[in-house]
């Protein structure tokens, strides 16, 4: 397979699978999302803040622990939870979380993480939003991603969903504000300081 070195070499209308991906070769950030490509603009500075924030916070709890954190550029790569074909050219759904934590190690390898992280974080900006509400959101429900938390930075707000698994659907459990502690159901010991993450 040819490899692609310009992204206007894609059709954005075709449908494409992680090995397509596997062959392109340009310097633009995109995800793959049901087989189609999705680019987003670079974030923003107080993006970068809250993630950094939420990183430094999530990285010290976890030091020396089993679990692992990663933040974007990191691909994931998923497939639906009640299928097993899981090679290259049965995969159609490539994301980079902002923010992510994978406990089952086996599935980190050379290229990322293949299956579902345990807890995953998307900071929400206007030209994501809707695709981390909504498209991420099912995509996250269906491959068993047990914990999802939107940030929204304007708001500094988060609302932290939890994979209800008898119902295989996600149920709001909290929304946390400025003046809140946010502490994920995986790690209740984990309190993180809101204040301190939408700080500027």
């Amino acid at each position: 397979m040819a490899k692609i070195t310009q992204l206007s070499d894609l059709d954005l209308e075709q449908t494409y699978t992680y090995a397509d991906y596997l062959t392109w070769r340009f310097d633009e950030a995109v995800e793959l999302l049901r087989g189609k490509i999705l680019m987003s603009p670079a974030p923003n500075i107080n993006h970068q803040s809250i993630s950094r924030n939420l990183l430094v916070d999530i990285g010290y709890y976890l030091k020396n622990k089993h679990c692992k954190v990663f933040s974007a550029p990191f691909d994931v790569r998923l497939y639906d939870r009640k299928k097993s074909l899981v090679a290259s050219q049965e995969i159609y759904t490539v994301v980079q979380p902002d923010l992510c934590v994978v406990c089952d190690t086996d599935k980190l390898d050379s290229k990322g993480c293949l299956g579902a992280p345990d807890w995953i974080i998307e900071i929400l900006s206007k030209s994501t939003a809707q695709k981390d509400t909504q498209t991420k959101f099912q995509l996250y429900q269906e491959a068993g991603v047990k914990e999802y938390w939107l940030v929204y930075p304007y708001e500094a707000t988060v609302s932290q969903f939890v994979l209800d698994d008898a119902e295989e659907k996600y149920q709001l459990v909290n929304m946390f504000s400025r003046q809140d502690r946010a502490s994920p159901l995986l790690f209740p010991e984990l309190l993180i300081d809101l204040q301190e993450v939408f700080s500027k």
